[in-house]
């Protein structure tokens, strides 16, 4: 039981902590004061000592030293590296969960990516939690029904990397990342496993250009 208690501490631990680095109050660079977040989560040290080295571990925190943990920096070289390897990964898990996606699911994230589209258009565009909770419902559904559990824990561990790079270096294109989506959903929802591994393909691709125009204008 004791056990149990522990592991749920340590895993809520980390969820904070990783909503933190995820919303920017943690950014990328920033030393861990464990005396300072242990207070500021209400935790004591040792769940949050287990959560860092989890953290450690996903490499979403590196060791500098025997007492110095820092929130990884991921400088746009590393993006780039990192995304072409989602591009691989991601493409094969949108081929192997093609047609195998319950058909509620894919209705569910349709709904809520023209509910964002819409409601941006109108004037009120969605939050960053919001974007990135439709954004992990629709990548993570397709690792997860890909029935490759390495597969999956890969693919989240590096889209977690991703979402840490700084994104004022990252250009708007809502729009044209809810259609990519779209496009996406309705691959999955046809079985069509070329269509769906292209279409996530495109997805990263327009990604990685977008960054790549910014660079160079």
């Amino acid at each position: 039981m004791q056990v149990q208690l522990d592991r749920r501490l340590s895993e809520q631990a980390y969820d904070r902590i990783m909503e933190r680095v995820l919303e920017g109050s943690l950014p990328a660079g920033t030393v861990i004061q464990e005396r300072r977040l242990a207070a500021e989560l209400g935790m004591s040290r040792t769940p949050l000592r287990d959560a860092l080295l989890m953290l450690e571990g996903d490499g979403i925190v590196v060791r500098e030293g025997p007492r110095l943990l820092r929130v990884m920096t991921m400088d746009i070289t590393r993006y780039m590296e990192t995304l072409a390897i989602r591009r691989l990964l991601e493409g094969e898990a949108a081929r192997l969960s093609a047609g195998r996606v319950p058909p509620e699911r894919l209705d569910g994230i349709e709904a809520r990516l023209r509910t964002m589209l819409d409601a941006h258009r109108q004037g009120t565009p969605a939050t960053r939690a919001e974007i990135r909770a439709v954004d992990e419902a629709l990548h993570g559904t397709m690792s997860e029904v890909a029935g490759n559990r390495q597969l999956r824990a890969i693919v989240m561990n590096l889209r977690l990397q991703t979402q840490i790079f700084d994104l004022k270096n990252v250009p708007e294109r809502f729009e044209d990342t809810c259609r990519e989506h779209l496009a996406i959903v309705d691959a999955l929802r046809g079985g069509d496993k070329a269509a769906a591994e292209a279409a996530v393909c495109r997805h990263l691709d327009a990604v990685r250009q977008c960054i790549i125009d910014r660079l160079i204008a």
